[in-house]
């Protein structure tokens, strides 16, 4: 397979950027297609930590990224990130990252207005990370975003800005109760930005479709998880984007033909930031202590992860959105030492069995998990490398996921760092 989507089956946080740095060895480009910097790609290379927000995990092996023009940028973050990785003796130069000029810009009103919001909203918050993410998505689908070439044109640029910021101080002071913004310092602010970030700018869709062309290799990188997109999620509990692997095609500008794999990434157990309806979560002791072995805090807001056991039903509905042709087991280290396991392989509601995943967030916060028990296993299996070595009770854990899903595991993780895996299958050099 030469073209590789990698998509979250959950609610994110499922080590998707772990996975896009192992596998990024063997691909040439590396998109993002979606989402903005509220999204975080923790990896671990030679016990030492990066995190990257905007810049796909990629950038780690020497590849050459692309920011899609799916995605929604903050340039100040993307320049903060690129300060950072550069110190850390990471190669994030224009001949390395490459950004859509379709791509739209995060603005100082935007996350103005996302902050101001969930404020006033008090116990009906939606969980947003205030970045300004869903206020940018809608400008532009209401047609008055500001997008990078747009940056690269400042008379363009100032006339935009000075349209639309009249409209959100109006809103800002009027209705969010919330102060101005200054249309000056804003110009000043992203005129600065624009001068670094202009060599970085392309119309990617044509580099990589010739790349392509050429034979290149492009693994297309999803934030977030299937279960928080706006379409298909658990909405209004969702970002603000199409989270799902057909975006890969429309989010980084080509055709779907392209896609010839698309692995989805799953936890060995299940969990969510933020609000919203959660079957399968844990209030317990066992809860606690997969929570902390698993040091469940996200990596964009430092929250703490709500923890529960692994839900069959999600996985099922993610394979069937996605069209998932392998899985990736990740955190599986992190289950050892309990006497026994549960997967829910469907919901009660009010006495029906429900196989698929509901719809309505009415029926979904009133149903109860439905669960199978598995034997668990005592030993630490972090050091395992071959999936022969690993418990019998791990093997019948992982081969009743692929019975259930209905979908081979490729990959399997038991920590965080790159070589703490085992490749049963790689998408890459497997036809």
């Amino acid at each position: 397979m030469a073209n590789i989507v990698i998509v979250g089956t959950q609610w994110g946080d499922e080590g998707k950027g772990k996975i896009v740095d192992l596998l990024a060895e063997h691909a040439d480009y590396v998109v993002r297609f979606q989402g903005g910097n509220n999204a975080g790609h923790t990896m671990v290379v030679a016990g030492e930590q990066f995190i990257s927000h905007l810049v796909p995990s990629g950038i780690l092996q020497g590849k050459t990224c692309f920011i899609g023009n799916g995605m929604v940028v903050d340039p100040e973050v993307l320049l903060e990130e690129i300060d950072y990785l550069q110190k850390k003796g990471i190669a994030v130069g224009p001949n390395k990252l490459r950004i859509s000029e379709r791509a739209h810009l995060i603005m100082p009103y935007h996350k103005a207005i996302d902050l101001a919001r969930e404020q006033m909203k008090g116990a009906q918050k939606i969980g947003t990370t205030g970045r300004g993410i869903g206020p940018c998505y809608e400008d532009k689908v209401a047609r008055r975003g500001l997008r990078f070439i747009d940056l690269l044109d400042q008379d363009e640029f100032q006339e935009k800005l000075k349209v639309n910021l009249e409209e959100k101080n109006f809103y800002l002071q009027n209705f969010l109760q919330s102060k101005p913004l200054d249309p000056m310092e804003i110009i000043q602010q992203y005129q600065k930005m624009a001068e670094r970030l202009a060599p970085y700018v392309d119309n990617i869709s044509v580099t990589l479709y010739d790349g392509i062309r050429t034979g290149r290799r492009v693994m297309f990188e999803g934030a977030q998880g299937t279960h928080l997109d706006i379409d298909h999620g658990t909405y209004p509990f969702v970002t603000s984007s199409n989270t799902v692997s057909g975006n890969a095609a429309c989010g980084a500008g080509i055709g779907p033909k392209e896609l010839n794999g698309i692995l989805g990434i799953v936890k060995a157990y299940t969990t969510r930031v933020g609000s919203g309806p959660f079957v399968t979560e844990l209030f317990d002791e066992i809860g606690d202590r997969i929570q902390k072995k698993g040091a469940e805090f996200g990596a964009t807001t430092g929250r703490k992860r709500r923890c529960g056991w692994l839900d069959v039903v999600m996985l099922r509905n993610a394979s069937r959105l996605n069209g998932l042709t392998g899985l990736v087991i990740t955190k599986l280290d992190v289950l050892g030492g309990l006497e026994t396991l549960k997967i829910c392989t469907g919901y009660d509601y009010n006495g029906t069995r429900l196989s698929d995943f509901p719809n309505s967030l009415k029926v979904l916060a009133a149903c109860k998990p439905i669960y199978e028990t598995l034997p668990g296993w005592s030993e630490d299996i972090s050091g395992i490398r071959s999936y022969k070595d690993l418990p019998e009770s791990t093997r019948a854990y992982l081969q009743r996921i692929e019975v259930l899903t209905e979908t081979p595991i490729d990959i399997i993780s038991v920590g965080p760092g790159r070589d703490e895996t085992m490749i049963l299958k790689n998408p890459f050099t497997t036809k």
